[in-house]
Parts: C-alpha cells; structure tokens; sequence
C-alpha cells in the first residue's frame, strides 16, 4: 500500500506501466497497480523469507557458508544485469530492497520508484532525493545516476552480505559521508570477504563512474568465482 502523499501518483502509475514488462527470474515481478480509488495498491510476487536486510541479521539459521554469500550477491548481478540490458535505473539498490523466496533466492525490488518518493529521509542537503550510504561521488555531487551508480550501490550491497547485515559507515552521518567519500574513503573489508570477494567489491567503488565494470562484466567474475569454490 502507499501511504498518501508519499509519492508523486501519477508519475509513478505511468512508470508501473513500464515496470510491469521487467521480466527476470532474479527480479520481484510487478503485476499491477490498483489506482480506482486511494490508497493506491501494489500487486508483486510474495516472497515468504522477506527484506535480504532482515534475512542477513535474523533469518540465517546458521552461519552462511562462502557459496551461501556467494550465491546471493549472483543472483543480485543476474537481476541487474537484465536492467541494465533494459537500460533500466534502478537508483536504490541496497539490502533493504532486496525479497528472499523460500529457497532462499534473492530477487531485486522496488527498481525506479525512488524517483517519486516525497521522504526525508531520501533527501540530501542539496534537496534531490537519494540514499547517501549507498550512493557515490557523482550521485553526492552532482546528482548524476547511471548504470554505473547502480553498480557502486551494488558493491555496498556485497558488503551488506559480507557484513550480515551492518549499516554502511556505521560511525558516520550523512555530511560525514559525502565528506569522506568525495575525498576517497571507502568501507573496509569483512571479516568474511576474502581479497577476491573485497577486490569486486572495491572495483565498485571506483571514483570515475566509466572505469567501474558493468553488472554483465559482474556476473560473470561472480561467476567464476562460485566456480573455483565449488
């Protein structure tokens, strides 16, 4: 349901009707928008285990494996890789946005809607709507979203996973962080990332947007990798 005057409507109904042709297996596929009368309703696929977020800090029965972690960030690159094939945005990639299935399969949601948000907590000191946590230089700067922001927000997501779940920056506000990140600081390693695993994730987190990969070049490093540990 979204709650009234949170979102720009009818802009969003316009979008939907695009968001409803995404088709991908790692994708939360939307089948509708109900707008007769208010609230509006979103009608998506239902996943039993919930937000990647609270999967990684609660749902985990037991301590994931490397090809558990693994496994979640492929599926992540593979519904992006479609997107971007798309040359779809999705400008709020995190964890939070993320749904697991029951066989624990993570599927990518809630792709563009942040452009018609109306929340605070989206929004930076220069007014333009984003999540400063996950978002880089240019996006901090100068508000330039592309393929290649997805793809830093991609590599923050990776160390989500890495982390089970942690705040980015945790010990940082926002101002902080645009300070820092501009002058290029970056997350450290986690305990459970090796050198390969942090090498993807720093390789996200170029500070020119052209020399960072693209979420086909992703996939298929991720790819590898899945191999050699199997």
């Amino acid at each position: 349901m979204i709650k009234e005057g949170s979102m720009s409507e009818d802009d969003f109904i316009e979008e939907a009707k695009v968001m409803m042709k995404l088709r991908h297996a790692n994708l939360v596929q939307l089948y509708g928008v109900c707008t007769k009368q208010r609230p509006i309703y979103i009608v998506t696929e239902f996943l039993a285990n919930g937000c990647l977020l609270s999967y990684l800090r609660e749902g985990l029965k037991q301590h994931p494996s490397p090809i558990q972690l693994l496994e979640m960030c492929k599926d992540v690159t593979e519904g992006m890789a479609y997107l971007e094939s798309q040359q779809y945005i999705h400008r709020d990639l995190a964890a939070r946005n993320c749904l697991v299935d029951t066989n624990g399969t993570i599927k990518v949601t809630d792709f563009g809607l942040s452009r018609y948000v109306l929340d605070d907590e989206y929004t930076s000191s220069v007014g333009a709507k984003f999540p400063v946590r996950w978002s880089p230089p240019e996006v901090l700067l100068y508000c330039r979203f592309s393929s290649k922001s997805d793809i830093w927000a991609y590599g923050v997501l990776m160390w989500e996973i890495y982390t089970l779940g942690k705040m980015p920056y945790e010990r940082l506000n926002n101002n902080d962080i645009v300070d820092q990140v501009s002058r290029g600081h970056r997350l450290y390693r986690p305990q459970l990332a090796n050198d390969k695993i942090y090498t993807i994730m720093s390789s996200c987190w170029v500070e020119k947007a052209d020399e960072r990969p693209t979420f086909q070049e992703l996939s298929l490093t991720v790819e590898d990798l899945l191999y050699e540990l199997q």
